[in-house]
């Protein structure tokens, strides 16, 4: 199948559930219902970065042209002070979130299992990983994932010019659209390092900042037990729960998502995405 037929596909399966956050408040986050933000402290910093290759994408889709009356633009995304960190909205629902991939030697049993249960999650991937595995971003926009802006090469963005910034999230959007379908309208500082820039930068480009609620900490591999407890036991209505997909050995993420995914569903818990609503 060629690449322009492939995009036209997932850009049909996306319509519907982009066409879900036309309507509403702008920076209002949802679970179908009428549910607003909800701030929490600030969580502790993700796992430490890895070398990516720093290899720039070849591809950029052209705008899609046709023939009926145009269609307003959407309005700025709001420029925010600090990430959006937990969400809440009717009934004991959840997010589940993964960092730094795709990896096709974890990610694939990770989607694997969302599939069993039909459950959807949000995968904050790297440009620099995403760019050599097109075809998980593309299975994420089947399956009905979520997929964000984490940066081409995970670096600390405190560090950084904001022209360098700037290509650290265009890069990663230009990647993510070639291979998911559309271009993300969520991003990830790497480490929860935030910065005016950051904040200013991504709502240029359209997207809105999570963080998270919950750590798992499984970067730093401390054993599938206890990655699963600190699941269960930081479980509650509109947490974020953030764990890892690639940056590392991650067979341990990959055992527990397949113990404590079916426990929070028998526990009452809906896990689901987050949808936006525009003005």
């Amino acid at each position: 199948m060629k690449k322009d037929q492939l995009f036209t596909r997932r850009r049909a399966l996306l319509a519907g559930a982009a066409a879900v956050g036309a309507v509403g408040t702008a920076g209002v986050f949802v679970w179908g219902g009428d549910g607003k933000p909800v701030k929490a402290a600030a969580p502790a910093a993700g796992g430490p970065a890895r070398s990516l290759p720093l290899k720039p994408s070849a591809y950029r889709l052209q705008p899609l042209t046709g023939y009926g009356p145009p269609r307003a633009a959407p309005a700025r995304t709001t420029v925010r002070r600090e990430p959006l960190l937990r969400i809440t909205g009717r009934g004991r629902t959840m997010v589940l979130t993964f960092d730094d991939g795709p990896d096709p030697r974890y990610t694939p049993a990770i989607l694997d299992t969302l599939a069993e249960y039909d459950v959807r999650a949000m995968f904050f991937v790297c440009g620099g990983m995403a760019v050599d595995n097109q075809e998980l971003l593309g299975r994420m926009a089947d399956d009905g994932h979520i997929v964000g802006n984490h940066t081409w090469s995970h670096p600390l963005l405190t560090t950084l010019t904001r022209r360098q910034i700037h290509s650290e999230m265009s890069r990663t959007s230009d990647v993510i659209e070639e291979g998911y379908g559309e271009r993300p309208r969520w991003f990830r500082a790497p480490y929860g390092a935030w910065n005016r820039a950051a904040f200013q930068l991504g709502a240029e480009l359209g997207m809105e900042p999570l963080a998270w609620t919950v750590d798992t900490l499984d970067w730093t591999t401390p054993g599938t037990g206890t990655i699963v407890d600190r699941v269960e036991r930081g479980a509650a209505p509109g947490v974020v729960v953030l764990s890892h997909d690639a940056g590392g050995d991650r067979s341990q993420s990959v055992r527990a998502l397949r113990r404590y995914l079916p426990q929070l569903l028998d526990s009452g818990y809906h896990i689901t995405v987050p949808h936006r609503r525009y003005t």
